[in-house]
């Protein structure tokens, strides 16, 4: 994200719509005035409500925090993989009482990932991020919330813990950039895919493939905002507001009408989420 150009401009509404992974404390929300600004801009496009994810401890207790100021603002909490030698006995005991929180409807974003570590300074090696994610993965369990999955470069790991652990009930891979293989793997598995501004990348060929053996009741949508702002405001800050842009792009490579894609990616989103009608 380049905080040197401006914002996208408001894309034409598109709902329902539900943004299933956002960071509202990176795109600058601080206050519940500030929340309900983001989400006053989001609505005027169709995006009902969003999640807000957490990826350290802080935005852990913000996210739930967060969730409790605005009705249409939900949570999930977990230390991000790259964070994982964070996860000692006090920040597990808060998390885990975090997660009880009925505004918190995930437990993430934890997973593998195996492109930072030696180019990232602190950045929790492959030992530690496989600990940390078998830890959320039974925390996931306890709670029966979802767990969210944050994989990059990743495939084997992530899937190696997965069988080692026994993954949940419910499990959603965010932002998914893998090819159709993993794809093909995970719709098997019964996992749940979200989908970001990277599919209507010009050079996204793989995962456009992959976007097309996802069936309806496994595809959510997602901005991953402030960063990965669809084409063609890449490298502008993203906002839940995008997500239409992204579900446009995404129905134009299915070749499917973009209302039937919010309708479908909604109904996930409630249903995978366990939330209300909104």
């Amino acid at each position: 994200m380049s905080s040197k150009r401006q914002k996208p401009p408001a894309p034409e509404p598109l709902a329902p719509l539900i943004d299933a992974h956002t960071h509202l404390d990176a795109c600058g929300a601080q206050t519940p005035a500030d929340v309900a600004e983001i989400l006053d801009r989001a609505g005027a496009v169709g995006v009902q409500a969003v999640v807000t994810i957490a990826d350290d401890l802080d935005a852990a207790r913000w996210a739930a925090q967060a969730a409790g100021w605005d009705e249409r603002v939900y949570a999930a909490v977990a230390l991000h993989p790259t964070r994982a030698d964070a996860l000692d006995d006090a920040a597990r005991t808060e998390l885990a009482a975090l997660a009880r929180d009925p505004r918190v409807v995930a437990v993430g974003e934890t997973g593998m990932d195996m492109y930072w570590p030696g180019r990232l300074e602190g950045c929790a090696d492959p030992a530690q991020q496989r600990e940390a994610f078998a830890w959320h993965i039974d925390l996931a369990k306890r709670t029966g919330k979802p767990l969210m999955i944050h994989n990059r470069d990743a495939d084997a790991e992530v899937l190696d813990v997965l069988a080692a652990e026994g993954a949940p009930e419910t499990v959603i891979f965010h932002c998914f950039s893998s090819g159709v293989e993993m794809a093909r793997t995970c719709v098997a598995n019964g996992w749940t895919l979200s989908l970001s501004g990277t599919v209507s990348f010009r050079n996204a060929h793989a995962l456009r493939e992959a976007a097309g053996v996802i069936p309806d009741g496994q595809l959510l949508v997602e901005t991953d905002a402030p960063f990965l702002t669809p084409h063609p405001f890449r490298g502008a800050p993203n906002e839940s507001y995008c997500l239409p842009y992204t579900v446009r792009a995404l129905a134009d490579i299915l070749d499917r009408p973009a209302t039937e894609l919010a309708e479908v990616t909604t109904a996930t989103a409630r249903r995978v989420y366990q939330l209300p009608g909104v």
